[in-house]
């Protein structure tokens, strides 16, 4: 019996070793994940998500943890406290403030010079519109590939003023008519509904300012000259526009304005159904319009066909962390988010109208791009070469709009935040 019991351990312990064996043996599925930090609301989540699922599918094995944003400031106060901290994304989008990252840039080396990925046929520049690639180019390096091109724009909420019986605005006025095309429809609105979003300066973006400086002939930032022409008569003549426009009552008092973060379509006054005339870029559109049961469309800011102040411009940038360590997935997840048409196909102009000539001839997919590509037909020809960006881009915005609320709550004088404005700038030049 002993002896019966004696062959069956060992037995059973031999065929312990052989499954042991054979699951040491068995192939490993590695699981490679890419995480891709970026700004937006719900609706460029969910089409983030589908060009995730296409590509995934492609690549079996690949995952895309997608590290999203309500809004820039966001986003980038999270990626840099990633960065610092060793554990910053593989993926991550940026602005115009792209060269704060680069060699040399204030926030340090982050974005990974991408012509190399081009020359080993990871990725294809030869489909990509040349302007798209001379933008993010600096001394020989291209630091990002464009989410797509854009425009500042004003939108309306068609269906609202067609409700009070106020005719719809003109897509081309001078500051003067549009100032009283203002007053014209605020006495038909109903209370507690403004003609316009305090677009002075937003939470989020100082695109507004940026553009009136443009049109008064001071540019904020001329970085061949590392000097700004906005003198504080200039920032005071600007806040004083903003300030007439409180004073009739045509755009919201400091603390109501101030309760809508206008981060994206989910913090919207337009959206909201409390403003009929907002700011936006072009490739927000569709996504305002899915947040909207009204109708809306876009109009060009006021001054520009007059002068020529309007711009278009590379939405985003994918760029690739350099300290990534899946630099040539990533490349490959990229070059498939800018150049695939399946991508295209899910993704539409949410980051801007394609700069890749293959996903072009996906075409517009839906009406509100339409209305996107027509908008820019028009104000294509009002455009001049964009104006620099201030260095330190982020901490700018921000800080620019709390002088921006002192002013409109009334704790400074419009001169007083002319001055604050223009040290403001010249504080981000030198630092």
């Amino acid at each position: 019996m002993k002896k019966l019991v004696l062959v069956l351990v060992v037995a059973l312990t031999a065929l312990m070793m052989v499954f042991a064996a054979g699951a040491k043996e068995a192939p490993k599925t590695d699981e490679v994940t890419l995480r891709w930090a970026y700004w937006g609301g719900e609706a460029r989540i969910a089409r983030s998500e589908a060009a995730i699922k296409i590509f995934e599918a492609q690549n079996p094995g690949v995952k895309v943890h997608q590290e999203p944003s309500g809004g820039a400031g966001d986003h980038f106060v999270k990626v840099d406290t990633q960065v610092a901290a060793g554990a910053g994304p593989d993926i991550i989008n940026m602005g115009g403030n792209f060269p704060d990252y680069i060699p040399g840039g204030p926030k340090g080396h982050l974005a990974l010079d991408l012509f190399p990925y081009a020359e080993k046929g990871i990725i294809n520049l030869d489909v990509i519109d040349p302007g798209a690639i001379s933008y993010a180019t600096v001394k020989g390096a291209l630091y990002g590939l464009s989410t797509g091109a854009n425009m500042p724009a004003l939108v309306y909420n068609k269906s609202l003023i067609e409700r009070v019986g106020a005719p719809l605005p003109p897509v081309s006025s001078t500051y003067p008519e549009f100032r009283q095309y203002l007053i014209d429809l605020q006495k038909r609105l109903p209370s507690g509904v403004y003609a316009m979003q305090d677009i002075g300066v937003l939470p989020t973006s100082s695109t507004p300012f940026g553009y009136w400086t443009g049109y008064n002939g001071t540019p904020m930032y001329v970085a061949a000259e590392n000097r700004t022409y906005v003198t504080p008569a200039d920032a005071k003549r600007y806040l004083d526009l903003f300030a007439d426009y409180r004073a009739l009552g045509v755009i919201p008092p400091a603390d109501i304005a101030a309760s809508y973060a206008e981060s994206n379509a989910d913090t919207s006054m337009l959206v909201a159904g409390k403003a009929a005339i907002a700011f936006l870029w072009t490739n927000q559109l569709d996504g305002y319009q899915r947040a909207m049961v009204d109708e809306i469309d876009l109009i060009e800011l006021p001054g520009a066909a007059e002068r020529n102040s309007l711009w278009q411009t590379q939405s985003q940038l994918y760029t690739i962390n350099k300290d990534s360590k899946h630099k040539d997935l990533a490349a490959k997840f990229i070059n498939f988010l800018v150049n695939s048409p399946d991508a295209a196909a899910v993704l539409g102009n949410d980051r801007g109208n394609s700069v890749s000539s293959i996903a072009r001839s996906v075409g517009a997919s839906n009406v509100n791009e339409q209305k996107a590509l027509s908008y820019m037909a028009v104000a294509g020809p009002h455009t001049m070469p964009e104006n620099d960006h201030v260095p330190n881009d982020t901490e700018y915005n921000s800080t620019l709009y709390l002088i921006y609320q002192r002013v409109a709550f009334g704790q400074i004088s419009t001169e007083q935040g002319g001055r604050e404005i223009v040290d403001l700038i010249n504080r981000m030049i030198t630092k």
